[in-house]
Formats: C-alpha cells, structure tokens, sequence
C-alpha cells in the first residue's frame, strides 16, 4: 500500500507543476502559493515514498532471512590426533590342553637307633623302590634324588632316642597313565616307610597353545585399540612396541595319602591345563 500511494503522489506532483513560460524576473519559476503547497506535498510524497521503501526493504529482508536454512552445529566424526599420541592396550588370551606328562615326588622315610641302621634300611628301601618304578615305565633319566636327611629324634628332655633317615626322589613320567600303577607298585615295595609328598600334571611342550594363545591375545589388543580410536575419532596407527607375558603354570595335587593300604592302581586324573598369554601393545594414532 504504501508504494501506491508514493507513485500517486508523484504523479499528482508533476502533473501539477506550472508551465516553464510562469517565471520570475531571473529565469526562476514564478512563486504562488499554490505551487508552494504542490510543492510540499510533493517533498512530502517524497518523503512518504522513502519511508515506504525502507518499510519494504526491511519486509523483504525480514522474509528472506526467515527462509533461509537455519544453521546447524554437529559434532565432527574425526579430529587430528597430536603428534606422536599413542595409545596403550592390553590383550590377553586363554587356551587349554591335556597335560602329558606327570610329575611327583616320593620317598622312603625309616627310623632306628643308631643312624647307620637308619640310613642302611632306609638305601634298601630305596633300592627297591627304584627298581619297581623301572619296573612300570619310569626310566632312570626320568629319576633323580630330590633330598636325603639323616636327623637325630630327642625326647621331653633333650635326649636322643633314635635317628631317621629320609630319601626322596623327584619322578617325572612321560606317559600318564602308567602312573597309577607305578604308584601302586612302589607303596607295596616299600610298606608303611613310603612318602608321597605331592604329584602335578604339565604339557611337556606348550609352544603351539602358547602360539594360539599369543594370537588370540593380539587380535584381542587390536580389537581393543581400535575401539579406543573410533571413540576418539582418529585412526589407529602403527604399532609402536609390544611386550609379551606368557604364563602357563602346572596343575599340583596335594596327595598326603597312605599308599600302603592300596590295594589296586592309584587312580590319576590329568585334567586339563591352562597355558595364557597376555600382551601390552602401544599403537600410533593419526588424524
């Protein structure tokens, strides 16, 4: 409406303008009060005709500004790293195997008056005992003397009423399921003087669990690093050091028993055993 109204206005201003012939004694147009209200209202036109174009520019920059898209802030999916960041992770891994070979400790412990009547029974026990183990697969590589002790025994005050004599061997056997009768066997050779003082199972070669495990344990570390990465939104880089810690530690049995009073083959179970490796890997990490 208001640019209408500036366009009449106008209009009306010019068709109302005098003749140039009206003029004043120096060339100007000849004044009259009629012109001078003609003129007024024109620089009034004028003026309503500015105020009507500001009002319009202002509507239409107004329009424009509310049609435009609206600015929108989102977060980055990826930022540069600092130089040289890394990241640190831990990978770790559990395999298991079937032990092949067992491992005990046994032993002849005697007593008499004297210590040379101690030790003397206590060798010929001991003989026996080895020959017995021989006797169901255990080779004498697969023996060896793990402690001999020869002690004196005293009484409530201080006196010395016999001596004793000790004499174990460690025994590791390379097929497990003789094990139980070479057990056996030497509790019936012996008697009453045998010791068992503890038996445990291992794998005799762990390189190819321990191989898997290590794998595992580095794909895991991997997996790790990359997660971390993602989350941070960067790459993950090279590897920059690993240190590896492998750890397989054998299966122990506790067998404090009285193998004189078996009467058939020890029975033994060899289970299982864990062979773990665990690694610490530190990653470079790029933009």
């Amino acid at each position: 409406m208001g640019e209408m109204e500036t366009v009449e206005m106008s209009q009306s201003v010019s068709e109302a303008r005098p003749p140039a012939l009206h003029t004043g004694s120096y060339g100007r147009p000849a004044s009259s009060p009629t012109w001078e209200k003609l003129k007024g209202a024109g620089a009034l036109g004028l003026v309503i005709a500015v105020a009507a174009t500001g009002f319009a520019v202002g509507r239409s920059s107004h329009k424009a500004h509310a049609g435009s898209p609206q600015v929108q802030l989102t977060a980055k999916t990826s930022v540069p790293a600092a130089p040289g960041a890394q990241v640190t992770v831990t990978g770790s891994a559990t395999v298991q195997g079937v032990p092949n070979t067992v491992s005990f400790e046994i032993g002849v412990h005697t007593t008499a008056r004297s210590a040379t009547a101690a030790l003397r029974i206590n060798d010929s026990k001991v003989n026996k005992l080895e020959a017995s183990l021989r006797a169901h697969g255990v080779t004498k590589a697969e023996m060896q003397t793990s402690q001999l002790d020869i002690y004196a025994n005293t009484g409530k005050h201080g006196a010395i009423t016999s001596f004793s004599a000790d004499n174990d061997l460690a025994v590791t056997m390379g097929d497990v399921a003789k094990a139980g009768a070479a057990l056996d066997a030497a509790s019936r050779v012996v008697g009453n003087d045998v010791n068992l003082n503890g038996i445990s199972f291992s794998i005799s070669n762990t390189s190819s669990l321990l191989a898997t495990a290590r794998e595992q344990a580095m794909r895991n570390a991997r997996a790790a690093a990359s997660q971390l990465a993602a989350a941070a939104g960067v790459t993950l880089g090279p590897v920059v050091r690993i240190t590896d810690q492998s750890s397989s530690p054998p299966i122990y049995f506790a067998s404090p028993l009285s193998l004189a009073r078996a009467t058939a083959s020890v029975p033994l179970q060899a289970g299982t055993q864990t062979i773990s490796d665990q690694v610490s890997v530190v990653y470079g990490l790029g933009s």
